[in-house]
């Protein structure tokens, strides 16, 4: 588990830390190993934001995506984490619930194994009204459980990590999750 000093993000406001919740292990990367982050966010009404990438995207064009991206060198995860929110949404990291998953992956850019690390998050700033990066992103919605099926198109089989991560969180109820 990280130090107390890398759980928080260094672009945080002073007095507005990032909270982690007990427990939440956040991985350690190692040495020339490439990381990626995501944030599933829900909303009040327990739905799960997500992007769709552009179909001029060179990695997984017009698919829907959680908030993500990878780490740059010399920032822990959170602080990627932190950032990423902040630069595809326009939102504010606010609280780190659960670590979701970790995973390893090849995209189809050629750009070689990865290992990412998915938290459930909360964010500061208004929902309703993302400020998303249109140069990548060609839409955005709230999923619940009965529009998650559409988080698979142009998915091959067997490539639904958006799907399950965001399907294994809104199905509990948003104060369990």
């Amino acid at each position: 588990m990280n130090s107390d000093a890398d759980r928080t993000p260094p672009d945080r406001p002073a007095g507005r830390p990032v909270v982690v919740d007990p427990g939440v292990e956040v991985p350690v990367p190692g040495d020339g190993e490439v990381w990626t982050v995501g944030a599933v966010i829900l909303n009040g009404r327990g739905e799960a934001f997500a992007q769709r990438r552009g179909p001029d995207r060179r990695l997984y064009p017009d698919t829907w995506d959680i908030v993500g991206g990878h780490v740059e060198p010399g920032e822990t995860l959170l602080g990627a984490l932190a950032r990423e929110v902040r630069e595809e949404t326009g939102w504010r990291l606010r609280r780190v619930r659960r670590l979701l998953a970790v995973s390893t992956w090849t995209g189809d850019d050629g750009g070689g194994l990865r290992h990412e690390a998915d938290f459930l998050v909360q964010v500061d700033g208004d929902l309703d009204h993302p400020i998303l990066e249109w140069t990548k992103n060609s839409a955005y919605a709230w999923f619940g459980p009965l529009g998650l099926h559409r988080l698979k198109e142009n998915r091959a089989p067997g490539e639904y990590l958006v799907h399950d991560l965001i399907a294994g969180v809104v199905d509990q109820a948003p104060e369990e999750a």
